[in-house]
């Protein structure tokens, strides 16, 4: 979520009618945390496998007609940085050496290993950004609950996006006010009043943060915000795509038994 602190409104695509949107979100969380647990413990060098995912994916994602544009958005966000995380993978030792630079070696297993955990992170990225974008932060904590994840962990997540929400509302409003005063037309002011900003909100959080939490048990708060939308409740379709994504999670891990 903290990635997204420009576009913070994360359910984009959940006004859609397609049949993923129809799935129960519980089924979409199922769903989607089976094709991710199928895609890490892939081992390293199965392209054909992350062929197979990256197919099926892609078809879901024209399925769900989620928007393209802020797909890719949050994409290169994340990406960025994983991919400090990634280089490291480069420089792994073993295999035939194709370059070299003192200690420095890249090698035919850092490549493999390189490739394969950035096809693993696009894959796993890409889902669940499908899943954000297509499925309100309410009916996501819902179907946590109904999926008995810990209600003390659902009311932190509850929490966590009700605070930070709160923060980007007031960072909005003081850029907006030195905007309003012609303080944002040269990069090092720019630079300097981001800066303040920054301070004087980690000082509001304070009084802040307790003023949010009296006025939302005010309004009868129990942990997590109510469920005021429509959501399926679940039926023949959600087994169906249980079912398909255990079939794909399989037929890719197939394709290298036989050797």
């Amino acid at each position: 979520m903290l990635l997204h602190v420009g576009v913070f409104v994360l359910d984009v695509d959940s006004k859609q009618a397609t049949l993923w949107h129809k799935l129960a979100p519980r089924t979409r969380i199922l769903c989607t945390l089976l094709f991710v647990f199928a895609n890490v413990l892939t081992p390293d060098g199965h392209w054909w496998t992350w062929a197979i995912y990256g197919l099926a994916l892609i078809s879901l994602i024209l399925l769900s007609k989620v928007t393209l544009s802020v797909l890719v958005k949050r994409l290169a966000v994340e990406l960025t940085f994983i991919s400090v995380v990634l280089l490291g993978t480069l420089f792994r030792g073993g295999g035939e050496v194709l370059w070299s630079w003192g200690p420095l070696q890249i090698t035919t297993v850092g490549l493999t290993v390189l490739g394969s955990v950035t096809l693993k992170a696009l894959l796993s990225l890409l889902i669940l950004n499908l899943l954000t974008l297509t499925t309100s932060v309410t009916a996501l904590l819902h179907a946590l609950l109904e999926l008995r994840t810990p209600p003390l962990l659902v009311a932190i997540l509850a929490s966590m996006y009700r605070y930070i929400s709160v923060l980007i509302g007031e960072f909005n409003a003081m850029r907006r006010a030195a905007e309003s005063r012609n303080l944002m037309n040269r990069n090092r002011s720019i630079r300097l009043i981001v800066g303040n900003m920054i301070g004087a909100l980690f000082i509001r959080t304070y009084d802040r943060g307790n003023l949010v939490y009296q006025a939302m048990l005010s309004r009868g708060y129990q942990g997590v915000p109510p469920m005021m939308e429509k959501v399926s409740l679940g039926g023949q379709s959600d087994v169906v795509a249980l079912s398909l994504t255990v079939i794909l999670a399989l037929l890719g891990q197939a394709i290298y038994w036989r050797k």
